[in-house]
């Protein structure tokens, strides 16, 4: 039996039918398939093709062997969400052979002598050649082998070699089969044994989560409070009338979300204030949101609440990267779009602290409306290993460390440049793991370094107010054409901000270059007085997380 071709891929898939769903659940188990899968969101594990990856996994074991060979999407190779959908394949067949043929547009990956990788189609995942072979001599208790190969280069000598070579040719690598994650691509095993020595920021924050998602995010997330409030004003006005307000306000239907149910919920509330709130949008770029259940898609409210009822701060991060650099790594003091740290996938935020509603009794013990978003067993190890006490706040007694400065270590080591490139194909694909702190001497130099860089990113430094451009040119300050010419950041054709270093223009967070996207999201738009000087404090901020870095690479983190 051989069950052949290039199934569809959709990760929004219309095909639920009950007997392929039913199928599907074996997929959404952890390795071992007792345990469910402890994903919040597998939704990836529902796309067209691993559907049929099952259907035809279905049909070999019935039939008690064949070969399956798909052309599919190569994230699965590596992805942590589809570990026991790996398992429960190795379980299946004696050999799986992959082609990572790689050119994924997110990823700006390259080949080994620095020319493009292009798709060998015209989409922008990565794809893989894969075949699934099953023999039926396989012990049912034996897991079977992974061989892989990466093809990277432009098109026609991906097409070249695809013809000239067959199976048994091709210089296919054993990948060893190692738990949890059961990868069927290559790994630094002994890279990764020292790596797994630390902790996982998803570990050590309890309480973690996505950022919101909005689906709509020019209805809802505006620059001032002032055009939320008339724009839900004028919603509030507007007739009962689904396709009319869809029509009125520019919103797409969206599975799962009715506009009429947020109208009905804010129709006759006079206090539109209450649910606009700060957020963290992009690197450097806070808005506001109206924040109500309804009328956003996903609020993350479990998650959110903690930076909405009292002060707080937390670690912006990704689970998974597509780019080719490591630089998901920000900061906020607000609630987040789940954009915000990360352009490729959804970043999730990290608060050090867990708030307690006011209105609430305080539990026995409890004496403080917010404690630690820390794992104990984690905090102890750290404590043990440096002799500081942990305290849930900071105290300026020697001896001790608080919630903030295992934040400001975690965040140092995040913007250590040989730490991302050692680890990056980890980084890449799982939240980071952080090192325990060596000494007590490094930890303090880091948790300096790191203090630095968190209130740098949050343009609370007294260092960002001190310009290092100017902005020269009078003019209707309207942004149109950005071009970057001798130093200078023309926002239209004569006016500029003058004296950018270039590695401030090009600097990445996020996959983004906040220098020149915060522009660019600024087109046909007029900048107001504030708007100039939170420019040249991104250019400061940017030009000192370079710096920063470099200190922090000085020290040897383990």
């Amino acid at each position: 039996m051989v069950i052949m071709g290039n199934p569809p891929y959709s990760g929004e898939s219309a095909n639920k039918g009950e007997w392929i769903m039913k199928l599907m659940e074996d997929y959404k188990k952890e390795p071992g398939g007792k345990e469910r899968l402890n994903e919040r969101n597998p939704k990836w594990i529902n796309d067209d093709y691993v559907k049929f990856l099952r259907y035809g996994q279905y049909f070999i074991e019935r039939n008690g062997s064949g070969i399956l060979a798909f052309i599919n999407p190569h994230g699965f190779l590596a992805n942590p969400t589809f570990r026991g959908m790996r398992w429960n394949l190795l379980k299946t067949y004696d050999k799986i052979y992959t082609i990572d043929l790689h050119g994924n547009s997110n990823k700006q990956e390259s080949n080994i002598d620095g020319t493009a990788d292009v798709n060998v189609f015209d989409i922008q995942q990565g794809v893989s050649i894969n075949l699934f072979i099953k023999t039926g001599r396989k012990k049912e208790t034996e897991l079977g082998k992974v061989f892989h190969f990466d093809l990277f280069g432009k098109r026609e000598f991906k097409y070249d070699f695809l013809l000239d070579n067959k199976l048994s040719n091709i210089d296919y690598k054993e990948i060893p089969i190692q738990a949890p994650m059961y990868l069927f691509s290559k790994r630094n095993y002994t890279i990764e044994d020292l790596y797994n020595k630390g902790f996982s920021v998803n570990d050590l924050f309890v309480i973690n989560g996505v950022g919101i998602t909005t689906a709509h995010d020019e209805f809802v997330i505006k620059d001032k409070v002032e055009d939320l409030i008339l724009l839900f004003k004028e919603f509030q006005n507007t007739e009962r009338n689904e396709q009319l307000l869809h029509n009125k306000f520019n919103v797409n239907k969206k599975e799962g979300w009715k506009i009429l149910n947020g109208y009905d919920n804010i129709k006759g509330e006079k206090d539109l204030t209450k649910f606009i709130k700060p957020i963290a949008y992009r690197p450097f770029d806070n808005r506001y949101i109206f924040y109500e259940d309804k009328l956003v898609w996903r609020t993350v409210r479990k998650v959110m609440q903690n930076f909405l009822n009292g002060e707080n701060i937390g670690l912006i991060t990704a689970r998974s990267n597509k780019s080719e650099s490591c630089d998901h790594f920000f900061i906020s003091k607000s609630i987040m779009e789940t954009k915000c740290g990360e352009r490729t996938t959804q970043s999730a935020i990290f608060p050090i602290y867990i708030i307690h509603e006011k209105n609430n009794q305080l539990s026995l013990g409890q004496t403080s409306l917010r404690t630690p978003n820390l794992k104990l067993e984690i905090v102890n190890q750290i404590a043990e290993g440096i002799g500081l006490k942990f305290t849930p706040e900071k105290e300026s007694k020697k001896g001790t460390f608080a919630p903030i400065d295992i934040l400001d270590y975690i965040y140092a080591v995040l913007h250590s440049p040989t730490y991302r490139e050692k680890y990056k194909e980890f980084l890449k694909i799982d939240f980071p793991r952080v090192p325990y702190p060596k000494d007590v001497n490094t930890f303090w130099k880091l948790v300096s370094l790191g203090g630095e860089l968190r209130q740098i990113h949050l343009l609370e430094s007294p260092e960002v107010d001190e310009y290092i451009t100017q902005y020269p040119i009078d003019g209707d300050n309207e942004v149109g054409k950005i071009k970057y010419e001798g130093g200078n950041v023309y926002i239209n054709e004569t006016q500029y901000f003058a004296n950018v270093p270039e590695t401030a223009w090009s600097f990445y967070i996020g996959g983004y270059q906040p220098a020149q996207k915060w522009l660019k999201d600024r087109k046909g738009r007029k900048l107001e007085f504030d708007d100039i000087l939170h420019y040249q404090k991104i250019i400061v901020a940017l030009s000192a997380t370079d710096r920063l870095m470099k200190e922090i690479d000085k020290i040897d983190i383990e």
